[in-house]
């Protein structure tokens, strides 16, 4: 990690061959919900692949390129003469079979009356029994290829089957398309639009035993459904979009042994676009108190990480310190300090000019922080930090 240090006309200096004066600050103490960050993606919520469902040359396009679209719109055209004869004829052999089933339906009940009297045998009726069920067999079916040649006819327009972000077109007017084959266009829904990411295998049990203890995390509840979380895009500074996740799966990937997790996110101005990366903050804790200081402050040895804390007579001591995520900017201490302790902020290397002592300058650390340029100026050697 960086050790900065501010220029030396910033600091009152310690008398001739006296420690060397650093600046020094109480931790801040916050009640926080830690963030974990995930690189992710965002998809449509829905897409679909508009492909002809009937063979023609096609005749209109209906949209402009890129441009929204809603569920119903019509979009292409395929030429509709040959399934328009195909209609026709067979709403005319409807008719013929409707005529004949009603006559032979005729006929049968005559004979029947007429069987009952005696006028006529039973092997006629026979006869026009079979004539009426083979009559109402053939109305059946043409219903039937009635009912398929005008659906054949409605699909010459090709509709939009879900509202949203349309495509340019992949086939131009006066090509032949294939039926169930030739790929027309497509379709995304941007609004909600969806964010992917992966957690790893110990996140993913981190998360677990926390929702058991009943705190806050992306396994928590329904499987975390609903939990606020935030993404920053890659050219942003801040977790500005805000949304909730809605779904995690079923079961580890044993390829790269992590889980898959998603987040849904309004997205009525369409500015998050499908493909886009993006860095996603999840909820990773309780609500807890936290120890904070400033990466400036830390400093590192090999794997070790550590802070200068200042005891009475400007005494200082390597304390070691395990770290967490950020927050405001500032580092999360897991252990190490207990938030009570004058730990040098700037001046680290004056530490080791001094021989183990220092003169402490004090200062108040801000809610947020933005690097060593911003601290207030200090007080005098020993004195108190300003009054905010």
């Amino acid at each position: 990690m960086s050790v900065g240090a501010l220029p030396a006309t910033s600091y009152a200096q310690g008398g001739p061959g006296g420690p060397p004066p650093v600046t020094v600050a109480k931790p801040v103490l916050r009640s926080i919900v830690e963030m974990d960050e995930y690189t992710g993606r965002f998809d449509a919520a829905a897409f679909v692949e508009i492909r002809a469902r009937v063979s023609g040359y096609l005749d209109t396009v209906h949209f402009q390129d890129g441009a929204m679209v809603n569920q119903g719109d019509l979009l292409f055209t395929i030429d509709r003469r040959t399934y328009q004869a195909a209609y026709n004829q067979a709403q005319a052999s409807l008719s013929i079979r409707q005529t004949e089933f009603d006559l032979a339906k005729v006929e049968f009940e005559r004979y029947q009356r007429l069987t009952q009297s005696g006028a006529a045998a039973a092997a006629t009726l026979d006869q026009r029994r079979q004539a009426f069920l083979s009559a109402q067999s053939g109305i059946v079916g043409a219903r039937a290829a009635a009912e398929s040649s005008r659906l054949a006819l409605s699909f010459t327009e090709v509709r939009a089957p879900i509202s949203g972000r349309i495509s340019r077109k992949l086939v131009t007017e006066g090509n032949l398309v294939r039926e169930n084959e030739t790929l027309l266009t497509t379709i995304v829904q941007v609004d909600p639009v969806h964010f992917y990411f992966d957690i790893d295998e110990r996140s993913y049990l981190s998360y677990q035993r926390i929702a058991k203890q009943g705190g806050n995390s992306s396994s928590g509840g329904s499987n975390g459904r609903g939990l606020a979380v935030s993404v920053m895009l890659t050219d942003e500074k801040t977790f500005t979009h805000k949304g909730v996740l809605d779904f995690t799966d079923n079961r580890v990937d044993t390829a790269t042994g992590t889980m898959r997790l998603r987040a849904v996110f309004d997205n009525k101005d369409q500015f998050l676009t499908p493909g886009l990366f993006g860095r996603i903050a999840v909820p990773g804790s309780p609500q807890y108190q936290a120890v904070m200081v400033p990466d400036e402050a830390i400093l590192t040895d090999l794997d070790r990480r550590y802070v200068y804390v200042v005891g009475d007579g400007g005494a200082v001591q390597q304390r070691p310190i395990r770290t967490g995520s950020r927050t405001d900017n500032y580092r999360i201490v897991r252990e190490g300090l207990k938030g009570d302790e004058t730990v040098v902020i700037n001046g680290l290397q004056r530490v080791r000019l001094g021989g183990g002592k220092v003169t402490p300058m004090p200062v108040e650390l801000p809610q947020v922080w933005n690097g060593l340029m911003s601290l207030p100026q200090p007080a005098a050697p020993g004195g108190q930090a300003p009054a905010k």
